[in-house]
């Protein structure tokens, strides 16, 4: 039964009866007496032709640009196999993209999407168009969580590269992906935040963190998806959220679009990613106090802490308490800040570095080297607990303990090797994390350096060697199982 609410008017004789959700012709009439229902006048409700108001043609903008960008998205689901529960099934999401150096598409993604992976036909991307493929080729990159799948698609639509150095607080954004496996979903925010690091799980396993904040929705399975501009561009690839609730909170991440765009042109030209180098320890709790002390009148820039020998730092003259204030004419707002521009600047440019010492401004020339290059030749100072280099591996590695295991979220029986650090050299680069535990070599179980060098020896010096890694993702414990090739570098995972 229809509602009916009575409105009255500041003219007393006048008393008007409106039928919620009924027609004009119910309308009770108290009109004069001689009018006939019929021929009461129409009121205004206001209801103008709109078609061309602005906020009608900004809607339909943005219907345009989704419907532009959404054939570029691709949905993306990697099995992994987990110890308790067979074969899991995850999802993400990814977007094409085309190299002006190399033919061919490319999706590029998350590393945690698709790098538990251990097989390329455990991945299937899946076009909007609806075809699928399995990737006939995996690029990895563990600083930045990227990843890039080569697929042998025909007439697929890679999109266009925007300029995420333009982005400014308060821009809209789009965000696409499957989100709970739900494909092609668009969500619309703002940018919130520039600049950002995530204080999350394995922080320490991101070296680049630069991130776009965002309150367009992102939730389980946008990992690896575009987030866009207004112009239909790509302005980042979606990576994390930070929720109370376990889904989304109005709070997520994005790789700015060019730190997404030099990974991948490293990755498809060169197989890696050049990446230049300073050699210093930074101070990631940089707090008021500190700056007081070194004469800063607030917290801005990056301390350093340490200065790493044979490094560029120290052969340019840096010490430690120095405080980075600029870097080739940009502000340094933070450590991590320091960490992007000195990563994304070309190897082997000059760069001149403005820097607080003992209250003075200093200028200070700095030579920047290939990372790989100096993590051979400078010494990083070692700490008692930072575990052992195995050579053969490429990996330094600690040994587990019943506390160490639960402090890391593990079964408190699990026992092996924590990785502390992956050589970039390595073969299991791009393969293995920080944070994973080796268990097995060869099947052997390990729980001590010992255990792990004796099982190497063992083995034959060019032959394949299965190791087999439990890694916490998805809030749960698996099995990651590597097949490890000694003598050979590659920078692809297999």
């Amino acid at each position: 039964m229809l509602r009916r609410l009575t409105v009255r008017w500041s003219v007393p004789t006048l008393l008007v009866g409106v039928a919620v959700g009924a027609g004009l012709s119910s309308w009770p009439w108290t009109g004069p007496a001689h009018a006939r229902p019929d021929d009461r006048p129409i009121p205004d409700v206001g209801l103008a032709d709109r078609s061309h108001s602005p906020l009608l043609e900004a809607s339909r903008e943005l219907a345009r640009v989704a419907a532009e960008i959404t054939p570029c998205v691709a949905h993306i689901e990697s099995k992994v196999e987990s110890p308790t529960r067979g074969l899991l099934e995850e999802t993400g999401s990814g977007v094409i993209v085309t190299s002006p150096k190399v033919a061919g598409y490319y999706v590029v993604t998350n590393r945690h999407v698709v790098g538990d992976a251990a097989d390329l036909q455990q991945i299937a991307v899946r076009l909007n168009d609806g075809r699928s493929f399995h990737p006939s080729k995996r690029w990895i990159d563990r600083d930045t969580d990227l990843a890039v799948l080569s697929i042998d698609a025909q007439n697929a639509k890679p999109i266009s590269w925007g300029n995420s150095d333009r982005l400014e607080i308060g821009n809209i954004v789009l965000a696409v992906g499957s989100p709970f496996g739900l494909s092609q979903s668009v969500t619309m925010g703002i940018v919130s935040a520039r600049g950002r690091a995530l204080r999350l799980e394995k922080k320490n396993a991101l070296v680049n963190q630069d991130f776009i904040q965002t309150d367009a929705a992102i939730n389980f399975g946008n990992s690896g998806g575009p987030l866009i501009d207004v112009n239909g561009q790509l302005i980042g690839i979606n990576t994390a959220i930070a929720s109370q609730s376990g889904g989304n909170d109005g709070i997520g991440f994005s790789i700015p679009s060019n730190l997404v765009r030099r990974v991948v042109n490293d990755l498809l030209e060169r197989g890696e990613v050049q990446r230049a180098y300073l050699g210093v320890m930074l101070d990631p709790d940089f707090t008021p106090e500190k700056a007081k002390d070194l004469k800063l009148d607030r917290v801005r820039g990056a301390r350093i802490t340490e200065v790493y020998d044979k490094s560029p730092a120290a052969r340019s003259g840096l010490v430690a308490n120095d405080i980075v204030l600029s870097f080739d004419g940009i502000e340094v707002i933070d450590e991590n800040h320091l960490i992007n521009l000195v990563s994304l600047t070309k190897i082997g440019n000059k760069v001149a570095l403005v820097v607080l010492r003992d209250g003075r401004k200093v200028t200070v020339e700095v030579h920047l080297s290939d990372r790989h290059e100096m993590d051979d030749q400078s010494e990083v100072p070692r700490r008692p607990g930072m575990g052992s280099t195995v050579e053969p591996l490429g990996l330094t590695l600690h040994e587990v303990t019943r506390d160490l295991a639960r402090q890391l979220g593990f079964a408190e029986t699990t026992r092996g090797l924590l990785v502390l650090r992956v050589d970039p050299h390595s073969t299991l680069s791009g393969n293995v994390d920080v944070y994973d535990v080796l268990e097995e070599i060869g099947r052997t179980p390990v729980a001590t350096l010992t255990d792990a060098r004796s099982a190497l020896a063992q083995k034959d010096d060019r032959g394949e060697v299965l190791l087999r890694f439990s890694r916490r993702a998805g809030g749960a414990q698996r099995s990651h199982i590597v097949v490890w090739q000694r003598n050979i570098r590659t920078s692809t995972a297999r």
